[in-house]
């Protein structure tokens, strides 16, 4: 990356750094994080020049975006693309991809479904299922973390806490991948994702509707909440659908890079066996460390000033959730992963009103899988080449072979 430069090209602002790096080329999805720490230093508002988008990267203005939807909007697409001068690739979100008023009525109804009080009856289950994985993953001794534990668990959990049906859950992770993916440009990632989508889509659309969802799942709660008129009968699929967008891949990339922590950081998977009461915290810095929604976009809405810039309506922003989550301005040590940490105000799951509808599924998930390694198992040893996937929003693994040990 050569330094900034500071005259204005692609009708930026004068006076903002000019960074000529691609943020979603595969160079930079393999080490993010020294340019992170080269963009925060380089100011609070960056023009990326490779796509004509401006940039944050520090937590204070990746906090600030998040928490203004009316200037920083999202119903003009969280990608590059921008719906107000081209078709989105499917149908809107009418959660991710909108804003108050409409966003308001539909995040209610999600919120509901998806509350503490719907949680609380899952924990039993989900820890049961949790230790299960952990018993038959030391029976084998020697495994890959990543299929046989990240994907595994939540697949084992989280499709049936939905209604699903058995058949054709296959479609589910490359479906959410492909979502993720569509957020960045018209990259290589992106072309080739649309591109194999169509079995995926029609499987997720069939899985959506009302006949195929089986009742008492979050699903059924969610078509129930369209006959008590709360919303439409044609926007309770679009709902199911976020859920299975949004429900499964974070959880499967944060369950990964939680474990992989661990593994490389056995001093902190010390701390956790000493005190399992820890695996929450265990969970919640792996997201804050590693991030595995590194970024969203939002487009402005009117004229607004970032950092003493000012930058005018309808220009994207993309936000840096990984570099904001390791901004030495808000977190101390901000490049080490610690459980003892007060991870709180972290962005790992967004913030403000469109924050990870799916979040207390995704803790819930991580938090009894953290406790079932801290009380069942001794060691974390890496045993083979560790393999990156990649994907314009998500960083996580494809491979992570392990071996553990009982205690």
């Amino acid at each position: 990356m050569t330094a900034p430069a500071t005259t204005p090209a692609h009708g930026a602002a004068p006076g903002i750094p000019h960074l000529d790096f691609d943020p979603f080329s595969i160079e930079f999805f393999a080490d993010p994080f020294p340019i992170h720490e080269r963009m925060r230093e380089a100011g609070p508002l960056v023009y990326l020049d490779k796509w004509g988008t401006y940039g944050v990267v520090r937590y204070a203005e990746v906090h600030a975006v998040l928490n203004d939807p009316q200037t920083f909007c999202s119903s003009r697409g969280v990608g590059l693309s921008d719906f107000a001068k081209e078709k989105a690739w499917r149908p809107q979100s009418i959660i991710l991809e909108a804003d108050p008023p409409a966003h308001t009525r539909t995040r209610a109804v999600l919120n509901q479904v998806l509350s503490a009080t719907a949680m609380r009856p899952l924990r039993g289950h989900f820890t049961a299922l949790a230790e299960a994985k952990v018993d038959e993953l030391l029976a084998r001794g020697s495994f890959d973390a990543i299929p046989d534990l990240a994907e595994a668990y939540p697949l084992s959990v989280f499709p049936d806490a939905l209604g699903l049906k058995q058949e054709g859950r296959e479609n589910l992770l490359p479906y959410a991948s492909l979502v993720f993916n569509a957020f960045g440009p018209p990259n290589r990632l992106r072309q080739e994702a649309i591109e194999r989508s169509a079995p995926h889509q029609a499987y997720v659309a069939e899985q959506c509707q009302r006949e195929n969802l089986a009742p008492g799942g979050f699903g059924a709660c969610i078509h129930a909440r369209a006959d008590a008129g709360e919303i439409t009968h044609e926007e309770a699929p679009l709902l199911v659908r976020s859920l299975l967008s949004a429900g499964l891949d974070t959880t499967v990339y944060g369950i990964g890079a939680a474990v992989y922590c661990l593994a490389r950081y056995p001093e902190q998977f010390a701390k956790l066996r000493s005190d399992p009461t820890l695996a929450r915290n265990a969970f919640e810095e792996a997201v804050r460390f590693e991030s595995p929604v590194q970024t969203f976009f939002r487009t402005t809405t009117r004229e607004v000033d970032i950092g003493g810039h000012s930058i005018g309506e309808g220009e994207k922003v993309l936000m840096f959730l990984a570099a904001a989550n390791r901004d030495p301005r808000r977190w101390e040590n901000a490049d080490s992963y610690d459980i003892t940490r007060r991870t709180s105000g972290h962005v790992g799951y967004g913030s403000g009103i469109h924050m990870c509808v799916g979040q207390l599924v995704a803790r819930l998930e991580g938090e009894v899988m953290m406790a079932a390694l801290a009380r069942k198992v001794k060691s974390i040893e890496i045993t083979g080449e560790v393999k990156r996937r990649y994907n314009n929003t998500l960083r996580g693994l494809e491979s992570l072979p392990v071996a553990i040990k009982a205690a």
